[in-house]
């Protein structure tokens, strides 16, 4: 299973794509208080639209409680990896995997990743921009593990308006 954990979130905006993309992949979304935003928000829900009804998503006290109620392996995502974001395995579909993002303005706390730095990762970019869009990031990272596992059970054709509407 795909899990997304987005620790202290700042934006709406981001968090409500984020959502969206959970919605349409099955990936699962944590989210660690403090929140930046309401999540009855309109900002959320314009971004996710009508998906967020279809968003598979917990919130935690803090990141311990979260560590504390989840297993499996965790990966984390800050400027500071040493390690592409391609370079492990999530091959395993039956493995819980955590893609932990940190907040917008700062990441994931030193204090985190210190005990954590052969699970650090960095997305390679050239030195104009600190870092991606958080909500792009994260669907970077879910498409590269559904790519690993052969996309599972998630649709191959459009089913709203059929297989064949480019050849009709």
């Amino acid at each position: 299973m795909i899990n997304i954990v987005l620790y202290e979130p700042e934006i709406p905006g981001n968090t409500g794509n984020i959502m969206r993309t959970c919605a349409g992949t099955g990936a699962r979304l944590h989210l660690i208080e403090p929140l930046g935003f309401s999540l009855e928000d309109k900002y959320i829900k314009r971004s996710g639209v009508n998906y967020i009804k279809h968003c598979d998503y917990t919130v935690y006290k803090n990141f311990d409680e979260f560590k504390e109620k989840n297993q499996g392996t965790f990966y984390y995502l800050t400027r500071y990896g040493k390690k592409p974001h391609t370079s492990f395995d999530y091959s395993d579909s039956n493995e819980n995997i955590y893609f932990v993002f940190g907040k917008e303005s700062t990441g994931i706390p030193k204090s985190i990743l210190k005990d954590n730095l052969d699970y650090c990762m960095r997305m390679p970019m050239n030195n104009n921009i600190r870092a991606l869009n958080l909500s792009n990031t994260v669907a970077i990272m879910v498409y590269e593990a559904l790519r690993q596992q052969n996309y599972n059970d998630l649709l191959r054709e459009e089913p709203f308006k059929g297989k064949d509407y480019l050849n009709k």
